[in-house]
């Protein structure tokens, strides 16, 4: 017996938005942020945000400055 294909997807579906809540992370986010994701490894050695963009910007400051000719 071969079996059927079968689209599971509805045409439409009714969201019930009266249970949804505000995320959580949004007030975070400052516009024109980037959101990265760290993989386990890079995350095992930075815990927290702010070690992260200090590393960062101290990577920046000794990035050669690019001169405006």
């Amino acid at each position: 017996m071969e079996k059927e294909d079968f689209d599971e997807l509805l045409p439409e579906y009714d969201f019930d938005y009266s249970k949804a809540r505000p995320n959580r992370f949004a007030p975070n986010v400052v516009e024109g942020s980037l959101v990265v994701v760290l993989e386990p490894d890079i995350a095992s050695v930075f815990k927290t945000a702010d070690t992260v963009r200090s590393k960062l910007r101290e990577l920046i400051d000794s990035m050669p400055k690019e001169s405006k000719d």
